[in-house]
């Protein structure tokens, strides 16, 4: 099943962390470890009872772990209370050089400061110090972590560098294409696509199958994939290309450039047909909750990652017909069709408990409760509830890929 790998700029972020179940779209250049930095030195002022409004900071430090070594992560976080006397909440990882990341949820309550990052599945919380200056606290994120941070002065403060300016886009008028494209086959007997990646002109797919191959290049579901050979989803390859011209491609020009792959070294031939089958049909409520999205780059991003209650589905900068068929290749078994009638691009998170239907038959383990935390709800009411919007099964006709050739690449 087709697992599009999410890159949006995600600070805090790191591989050994991140508990993603599969990722589509764009990915900011890796930084180099940052070296280790202890909190800075607690500051001698002393501050109202219960005001925590300030800049914060500590180093997150992630363990060695296989072939990576020990990485730190200076984190900055910018807390401010609102006119209404909530508390609001900006995270900066600034070895990672990412974009600030607006914090949910956040609240400060018998000494203890907590908030959540939904878009990247990561979560805070914090105890206060009696003399207000400095904080104990555990960042969450597929793993727990120690990160105690200090209160900052104007002395003491870390510089914040500006994020990376958003990639150049590949011209709207080229005709994309890999410029050199490298297929090996993958035996580590994983039964899923495990990255679906763009990082500026690379492009990288690990453990994707033919199958997984034709779905996100034409956008359709596994099962409207017909009369393929018996290796469709069961050998499995990596595939390392770059792309041509320079510029970031947008979602079209990505499938386009997959699609002349899978003519050129799958000598894949096809054609289209409609057959009647079981779907979902993707509709939105008149009071839906979804947040316009302000990215700028020209690629959605979407993930999957543990919450406190279950499952999360993050989307960033999807439209609906992106959303419908990110549901369909990498969660749902059965297409997707986008009635929404709603255009642009938006930013949503779902928490979600998965069951036996989804994920191809694996869903992932639920991360185990804490006392007194309810189970999210299922997939279709946590999308209705949270979003707006409602998935509902019927049987429409709908687009097939009927396979009449298929090759099995030659590895180099």
């Amino acid at each position: 099943m087709s697992k599009l790998a999410s890159g949006l700029a995600a600070g805090m972020v790191c591989a050994a962390m991140a508990a993603a179940s599969g990722v589509l779209a764009s990915q900011s250049s890796a930084q180099p470890p940052a070296p280790a930095v202890a909190a800075s030195p607690a500051p001698a002022e002393t501050h109202a009872p219960g005001d925590i409004s300030g800049t914060w900071q500590g180093t997150l430090v992630v363990p060695a772990q296989g072939n990576r070594s020990e990485q730190n992560f200076r984190q900055v976080v910018k807390v401010s209370k609102k006119p209404d006397g909530s508390w609001s909440a900006v995270d900066y990882s600034i070895d990672q050089k990412s974009p600030g990341m607006v914090g949910s949820d956040v609240k400060f309550e018998g000494g203890t400061f907590k908030y959540t990052i939904p878009g990247i599945g990561g979560s805070y919380q914090g105890k206060l110090s009696a003399d207000g200056n400095s904080m104990v606290g555990t960042w969450s994120q597929g793993g727990d972590l120690p990160l105690n941070m200090a209160r900052a002065t104007k002395e003491t403060a870390w510089d914040i560098p500006e994020p990376p300016a958003p990639p150049k886009p590949m011209a709207a008028d080229a005709d994309p294409d890999f410029e050199v494209a490298t297929i090996k086959p993958n035996n580590s007997g994983a039964a899923s696509m495990q990255q679906l990646t763009i990082n500026a002109r690379d492009f990288t797919v690990r453990n994707g199958s033919l199958g997984d191959l034709i779905a996100f290049a034409y956008n359709v579901q596994m099962k409207q994939i017909v009369n393929g050979p018996d290796w469709l989803d069961k050998d499995r390859f990596d595939i390392a290309a770059k792309t041509e011209p320079e510029g970031m491609p947008n979602i079209d020009q990505l499938r386009t450039m997959v699609r002349k792959l899978l003519a050129d070294r799958f000598q894949l031939k096809f054609h289209h047909d409609k057959r009647d089958m079981a779907a979902y049909v993707l509709t939105a409520e008149k009071s839906n909750k979804l947040s316009p999205s302000q990215s700028q780059i020209s690629l959605p991003g979407y993930r999957f990652h543990p919450t406190k209650n279950g499952f999360g589905l993050s989307a960033r900068n999807t439209t609906m017909d992106g959303l419908a068929g990110f549901l369909q290749s990498a969660l749902l078994d059965r297409p997707v069709v986008n009635k929404t009638a709603i255009e642009g691009r938006y930013d949503l998170d779902v928490s979600f408990t998965p069951d036996m239907t989804q994920f191809n038959g694996r869903p992932p383990k639920v991360p185990e409760l804490a006392d007194g935390v309810d189970p999210a709800p299922d997939l279709f009411l946590g999308l209705q509830q949270q979003v707006g919007l409602k998935l509902s099964s019927e049987k429409t006709s709908v687009d097939v890929i009927a396979i009449a050739h298929a090759d099995k690449p030659s590895a180099n």
